[in-house]
């Protein structure tokens, strides 16, 4: 893979997905926020309500990341859910304070109900 493509995938950022419908089979493409913490790379979202992004992932974990900021290139990528509720607290709390700039203070008193009811999927690059 190159440099270039490795640099956008670090800084994370606003990027579409195109996914497999799990009933239709067909394409679903969303946009959507990705981060990057220690060379591992996640997509989630505010809490509250299932997506069907996640619930495509889950059918198909193959997918396309198309990057559009600084470079645009489509990345294949392999997603699946993060099982360890710690591990995703972890990364939540990173997300909400790191990448969303928000309270810290806030962040850990509401970090329960985001790890119980926000959409988490990790993903890695196929290939290259």
């Amino acid at each position: 893979m190159e440099q270039t493509v490795i640099d956008a995938l670090n800084r994370g950022g606003i990027a579409d997905i195109t996914t497999t419908g799990r009933k239709t089979g067909l394409p679903r493409r969303i946009e959507i926020y990705f981060h990057q913490f220690d060379g591992r790379y996640y997509l989630t979202g505010r809490p509250g309500f299932k997506r069907d992004w996640v619930a495509n992932i889950e059918a198909n974990p193959g997918f396309t990341l198309h990057l559009k900021r600084e470079i645009t290139i489509d990345v294949p990528v392999r997603g699946e859910p993060e099982p360890d509720r710690e591990e995703r607290g972890r990364i939540l709390l990173r997300v909400l304070v790191d990448s969303w700039g928000s309270d810290p203070e806030k962040a850990r008193a509401d970090l329960d109900r985001w790890v119980d009811t926000s959409p988490f999927i990790r993903f890695q690059p196929v290939g290259g």
